[in-house]
């Protein structure tokens, strides 16, 4: 996936890649995968990168390249940026803004550079388990740039950030999922939710119809890739054209769904705000009010990033293949990282740890955490609303519908009742599960949330049973057995 190049990579699955390049070519012909489409990007070259050669063991095999302001202090930001596919370390440089920002914030740029050597329209192998995984290939050498930028920059490492377009979001969003505890921000251009592909027909399907997954699954995606304990994470900025027909915007959905099911949010904004350049922001924030999420809809723009050429302080880049005139991305989501000095800060108390779900009932959910010192008492967040304060490191929450799952965290309160980082989230179910039963169209199944669609097929929720096409005409009874499962139940359906 990139900019508009499917994310071929020429491996010992040599074969199966042609074939989906015939069918592609069959099926998009838009897509124009011709010869002269699919080589790498230029070397980066442009003045003011400097390309580091020694970081590490390198088993991504790919390159380094620096910016840092002559006026750089000790302890400043760093941000490492992914370019698209054919795109290259000097092209993003060149057009993206981040070097205006970088100037005028004081912050170290990374810029990672692949090849044709990886993979043939030169993406990030966002797609790759063997790539994206913590501690493997492309991901271990992009976190093995950041050590070096560390240690040479003098940077903070509590301000290491990373954003990407097109298959450099797709990586960008796997990387702030497997390494939560480098990063503490990230953007995701034109992107895909974090490990939704682990091979290359599934990156199609993520790319023009992502799956339908409820966010918890989503989320679930996310803590299984992060270290076991991971109690804080990283905030996103999600930027998406609604006229993109390369990574569909369903992808800008399911991606909030993921990252504010991770912060333990539901997924009605906070508030929202109208921008230039036709631009929809949906805050969310977490549950001391400061923005977790973020996400910007961009009417009409069609796929690449959103730049803004011009002197005013809110511009940035310059036009190109895949940069558009609409809005300076870069300079919202630098202040929406606090790179200005103006952002949010991370709280004075860490997030409690070990936050579990110690019982259920059909009404009640009981809870316990880990005690965090100097906190005079604990606020408990259900779906990112307040619902209780307690001194101790319980809590049990009452009135509650019965076989529901609902979303909690919880935060530490200093003596000057501020309080601290959120916690992990945990889900509690009630029990008492009352089962019901739906006769609808497929069509109308999927957008009940009922059941999902993949490649043009429907499946129910829960069960995964092949319901047929989907469409408005093929109609299915659907039981709900469970929170979330459904089974097809077309001959008979008793509750």
């Amino acid at each position: 996936m990139g900019p508009s190049h499917p994310p071929f990579r020429f491996t010992k699955s040599r074969r199966l890649v042609r074939g989906i390049h015939r069918w592609v070519t069959a099926a998009a012909g838009a897509l124009a995968l011709t010869g002269g489409l699919v080589a790498a990007g230029p070397q980066a070259s442009a003045a003011g990168l400097t390309q580091i050669t020694a970081f590490g063991s390198n088993p991504g095999n790919l390159s380094m390249y620096t910016y840092a302001p002559d006026a750089l202090t000790d302890g400043a930001p760093l941000v490492v940026v992914l370019h698209g596919c054919t795109q290259s370390a000097s092209d993003y440089y060149a057009h993206s803004g981040w070097p205006t920002f970088a100037d005028r914030y004081g912050f170290a740029l990374v810029f990672p550079q692949t090849s044709s050597a990886n993979n043939a329209n030169s993406c990030f192998n966002w797609f790759e388990p063997g790539d994206s995984k913590r501690d493997r290939g492309e991901a271990l050498s992009i976190n093995q740039m950041i050590d070096k930028a560390v240690a040479q920059y003098g940077s903070d490492t509590r301000r290491v950030y990373i954003t990407g377009l097109s298959a450099g979001a797709g990586m960008t969003a796997n990387m702030l999922a497997a390494y939560p505890d480098v990063f503490a921000g990230g953007a995701i251009d034109s992107g895909l939710p974090a490990f939704c592909a682990n091979s290359v027909s599934a990156a199609y399907t993520c790319m023009y119809s992502p799956p339908d997954k409820s966010p918890a699954q989503w989320g679930d995606l996310v803590r299984a890739a992060a270290p076991a304990g991971t109690a804080s994470w990283p905030r996103v900025a999600i930027w998406q054209g609604t006229a993109d027909t390369t990574v569909k915007p369903a992808n800008a959905a399911e991606l909030r769904d993921q990252w504010t099911n991770v912060w333990g949010l539901g997924q009605t904004p906070t508030r929202t705000e109208n921008l230039s350049g036709g631009t929809t922001l949906s805050i969310y924030d977490d549950a001391a009010g400061r923005p977790a999420v973020e996400v910007y809809s961009i009417s009409g723009m069609a796929h690449g990033l959103a730049v803004d050429p011009g002197s005013g302080p809110e511009q940035c880049g310059s036009t190109g293949t895949y940069y558009l005139d609409t809005i300076c991305s870069s300079y919202h989501t630098a202040r929406f990282w606090g790179l200005d000095g103006d952002g949010p800060s991370t709280g004075s108390l860490p997030a409690p740890t070990g936050l579990k779900v110690t019982g259920t009932t059909d009404t009640t959910a009981a809870l316990s955490w880990n005690a965090v010192d100097g906190a005079s008492s604990y606020t408990v967040y259900r779906g990112g609303t307040k619902v209780a304060t307690t001194t101790s490191t319980t809590a049990t929450d009452t009135g509650l519908a019965t076989g529901t799952a609902y979303s909690y965290t919880v935060a530490a309160v200093d003596a000057a009742g501020a309080a601290g980082a959120v916690s992990a989230a945990v889900t509690a179910t009630t029990t008492g599960f009352t089962p019901t039963c739906h006769t609808a169209s497929n069509y109308d199944h999927v957008a009940a949330g009922r059941a999902y669609q993949n490649g043009g097929y429907t499946y129910a929720n829960g069960s995964q049973q092949s319901m047929g096409l989907w469409n408005a005409f093929t109609t299915h009874t659907l039981k709900q057995t469970g929170p979330g499962y459904y089974v097809v139940a077309d001959f008979g359906c008793s509750v």
